[in-house]
């Protein structure tokens, strides 16, 4: 990259490489594709980063990512009430609703519980779901964090605290390896595992 040294195209590359899933290799395509692409191409990705950064924020309720809060299924008058699914990240919302096996309520952690990387209880949006638990009369909490080490201790620790408050904790079950993301399961893994949920 000495031929870049300095550059406006390595600052370009190096902010593309910070990007989830993206490696220097796959940076560098991008680079070179922006630049190679129309101005007004680029100006209205441009934007819509911007807009989009701008507009959108968490909803109070749930914490899932809005433009108007609280958020459509915070406030839809169609969904079950009684039941909350718990995930880690927005992103989980979409996958899940992709299925069209829930139709409860949604409460997003932002995050998982890993001692490793410094985050505890206290930095996971737990309190809130608790509170809510009790103001909402719920009746079902659903654990869908990933089947992961951090998603396991996660939900163990969330079990441990709503079941003396007479909720039913369920997590999900079949169809879900361990280790796989929400995110990259399919929408019929999903709907089995959200058929098949089991008490924790």
């Amino acid at each position: 990259m000495e031929s870049y040294n300095n550059s406006s195209l390595l600052k370009l590359i190096n902010e593309l490489e910070k990007l989830p899933g993206i490696g220097p290799k796959t940076a560098q395509r991008l680079a070179f594709f922006i630049l190679k692409s129309e101005k007004q191409e680029i100006t209205g990705l441009a934007a819509a980063i911007v807009e989009a950064r701008e507009k959108i924020k968490y909803c109070s309720i749930c914490f899932n990512m809005t433009e108007v809060d609280p958020c459509a299924i915070c406030s839809s008058g169609r969904r079950d009430r009684n039941i909350i699914c718990v995930v880690e990240e927005p992103m989980d919302i979409v996958a899940l609703e992709k299925t069209g096996a829930f139709r409860g309520l949604f409460h997003v952690l932002l995050g998982s519980i890993s001692p490793l990387d410094g985050i505890g209880p206290e930095d996971l949006k737990i309190k809130e779901l608790l509170a809510r638990t009790q103001k909402e009369n719920t009746k079902e909490i659903i654990i869908a964090t990933n089947p992961d080490v951090e998603g396991e201790a996660t939900a163990i620790y969330i079990s441990k605290l709503v079941k003396p408050l007479g909720v039913r904790v369920t997590r999900l079950a079949q169809g879900m390896p361990m280790g796989a993301s929400l995110e990259y399961a399919d929408e019929v893994t999903l709907g089995k595992a959200l058929e098949g949920r089991r008490e924790i």
